[in-house]
Formats: C-alpha cells, structure tokens, sequence
C-alpha cells in the first residue's frame, strides 16, 4: 500500500513539475504539451485529489504512513497550489493588455455586466469538461461549400429571436490535419452567444488528403457564406470578427491580413472576404521561418513540408501563407493572446508576430501573454480560461461598439477616426 501511494504521489509530482516548467526538447514536446496542459487547467481538481489521498493514507497508516510519500504529496500540493494562483494572475494580464490597447475607457460601464459574468466559475470546475449551453440554440451541419462534411459550419444563437447581432468566425487547429468544429472555441461561443452574438464554427479540409491553399480557401468560402447568409440566423454580415487556436490561430491571422486576395479566393474573387477584427489563440505566425527560430525553420521542413504544402512548394508559398510575412497596414484590431509555457508554439512566435504588426499598423494590437499557460489551455472552463474569456468578450464588445457609434468614450473615437486629425493614434 506504501508503494502505490508513493507511486500516485511521485507521478503527480512529476505532472505538476512539468506544468511548472515544461520538459524541453523536440522529441518530447507534445508529451510536454497534453501532460502541462491537463495539470495545469486542472490544478483545483488534481489538488483536492492529493489533499483526499493523503488524508486517506494517514487514516489508514496513522502510525506507519510513508515519510516519502507524503513528502512528494506536499511538494505536489505546493506547485499545485502555484499553478491555481498563476492560473488567477491571467486577470491581470489580460486587463493590461486590453488597457495598454484600448486605453481605459474601453470597460464596460458599472451595471452592464452580471457580477458573475467576470467570477471564477468555481460551480463549474467540478465538471470541467461539461458546457453551459443554457440560453443558446446551435444549428449543425450546415453546408457553406460544396464537398461534404469538411465544408459544414455550425450557427450558435442567443435562444430569444433577434436581428442584426455582431459574428464570430471560430476556426479550429490541429496542425492543418487533425480537430473539427466541434471541440474547440466552444466555451467561448457559449459565452458570446448568451451574450448576444452570433458564433459560427467551421470545418476545413484536412492535409494530408488536401494540401495548402485549400485550408484558407475554405475558411474564406466560409466568411463568404456569412455575407450571404448570416442574416438569416439574425447576424449582422457587415460586422464579423474572427477567431481560433494554434493552426486555427494562423487561418484566422491569414483571413485578417488577406482580404479579397485572388490567389486565396478560385471562382468567389467577387465575395468580401475582410474582417473587422481577429483575435489568435496560441497561433502559428512564422510559417515561412523568417524570424530564424529554430523551432520555426524545424516545423517547415518537417511537418509543413510533408504534409501541409503542395508539392514542390517554393519559399514564396511558405511567405504567402506566412502572417509575420504578411502584415500591412491595413490590418484590423487584433487580441493576440499566448500562453507564456507553450511547449508547441513557443511564445517568442507570437511576440515577434505582434511586434511586427505593431510596426505597420495604426489599429490597436493588443497582447496578453498568459502566465503559466500551455498551448490549448482554453479548450475547456477553468479558471485561467474563464478570466481569458471574459477579457474576449471585452474586446469584441469594444470592437462592435466602435463599429456601430454607439460609444461616446473618447479613446473609442480616436480609435475610429472621429476625433479628427489632430487626435493621437490608438494606443498599442
């Protein structure tokens, strides 16, 4: 009995000690990942785990418990104990952010929003993995393209009928050849459809079967889809931000810096394929190794190379998927948001990413980089998700706000132009 406990103390230490400071290397990082992932969005549960079997062991071994054992329990508990409270610091990271970005104003005035709306969801975390779907409706399935179950979209609505709502484009990862609609985004679509918006999230073709540019080519036959016919859901299609995570992130980075572009847009070059926002997740920006990681040059020979890219595809093609490469000056507003232990898309990828479209563009570009955060630590409720998720729904407000003039604050008008031309660009 003394040998199993130490054994479940000893493995929860390691998990947790890897959640703390991932295990480094290439050949292990997706090990890394899905372990630092899971303990550290799960730190609360995992924690109340340590606490019950310790106390059983003691109850049972009052006089002859094991000293190494439960020396690993506490040591577990400890770092357990850092993770929640890393976990609670993304508040506060993410308020700069937006307030560094958007200046101070851009909160919502006292009594817009329920006192839960920004509370850790504590209720919750006893089922992390069950969704709050009350209050929204979610039609399936729908076929936006020509091509069978890669070219469906899913609609979730507010349940009380309306018209004219702001829209959210979630687009999944997956290395370009894994994921669907229906497993990531999804606490975040439930919020903003309670909320008021409309949330669609699409399926893509996936490589290796179909290869680069097929990937962007749907997504934008997707926001071509929502011109046409998200009014019939009750959402407004000159108003559509997008969204997504890892290869999701660098579709959604794409669709924002690529608008109506030709080469990405075979027999719809007529459709308007802008965006009025994007706010990445853990995003793949570097896809052409112009920044000179290691990692970035790793990923373009092996992965992108075999299996994402056409064949033969030369350094243009690489550069034209690239959105590090692709920055201007007319890009929308972007919430670019990254997890600062990130064992698959190391965070230097996004600060160079926002660096460079701070450099060209006059919008504000904002950036939380997320303390204690792994990569896809937001595909299920926990408290680091939640406080990210409210810091979303923030930014999308500030944007649609800005959007439709209802805003009277003065750094949403220098946002928009309208303080004139002596008014301070937007603060970054």
């Amino acid at each position: 009995m003394h040998a199993l406990f130490r054994a479940r103390r000893a493995l929860q230490l390691a998990l947790t000690t890897n959640a703390i400071r991932p295990w480094s290397g290439h050949r292990i990082s997706i090990p890394a990942f899905v372990a630092g992932w899971l303990t550290s969005e799960l730190a609360p549960q995992l924690l109340a785990l340590t606490a019950a079997d310790t106390a059983a062991h003691l109850a049972r071994h009052r006089r002859a418990s094991d000293p190494a054992g439960l020396a690993a329990a506490a040591a577990s508990a400890g770092g357990l104990a850092a993770l929640i409270a890393s976990a609670h610091r993304a508040r506060g990271v993410v308020d700069t952010a937006l307030t560094d970005a958007l200046g101070p104003d851009h909160r919502p005035a006292a009594g817009e929003r329920a006192p839960d709306d920004v509370a850790t969801p504590w209720g919750r975390l006893a089922f992390p993995f069950r969704m709050d779907t009350r209050g929204v409706e979610r039609e399936r399935d729908l076929a936006y393209a020509p091509g069978g179950r890669r070219f469906l979209l899913d609609v979730y609505r507010p349940s009380e009928p309306g018209a004219g709502r702001p829209v959210l484009l979630q687009v999944h990862g997956g290395a370009w050849m894994t994921g669907s609609k229906n497993e990531q985004g999804v606490p975040l679509m439930l919020h903003m459809a309670r909320r008021g918006w409309i949330c669609v999230a699409i399926n893509y073709p996936l490589s290796p079967r179909s290869r680069w540019p097929e990937h962007i080519v749907a997504a934008k036959r997707a926001l071509a889809w929502i011109r046409e016919h998200i009014a019939e859901y009750g959402g407004d299609p000159s108003f559509v931000v997008t969204t997504g995570g890892s290869a999701g992130g660098h579709l959604a980075s794409l669709l924002a810096l690529t608008p109506n572009d030709p080469a990405f847009q075979p027999g719809f070059t007529g459709s308007d394929t802008s965006v009025q926002g994007c706010v990445p997740h853990y995003g793949v920006y570097d896809f052409a190794a112009t920044s000179g990681s290691r990692t970035s040059a790793a990923r373009m020979r092996g992965l992108l190379a075999r299996f994402v890219m056409g064949p033969a595809p030369t350094h243009e093609d690489y550069v034209a998927a690239s959105p590090l490469d692709r920055t201007t000056d007319a890009a929308p507003p972007f919430f670019v948001i990254h997890g600062d232990q990130d064992s698959l898309v190391p965070v230097r990828e996004a600060r160079r990413f926002v660096d460079a479209l701070r450099a060209v563009s006059p919008q504000p570009v904002a950036y939380a980089e997320i303390p204690g955060a792994q990569h896809a630590f937001d595909l299920f409720p926990s408290i680091r998700s939640a406080h990210v998720v409210d810091g979303v729904e923030r930014f999308l407000e500030w944007l649609h706000r800005r959007h439709t003039g209802r805003s009277a604050r003065p750094s949403d008008r220098r946002a928009s132009g309208e303080a004139g031309p002596a008014a301070a660009a937007p603060p970054r």
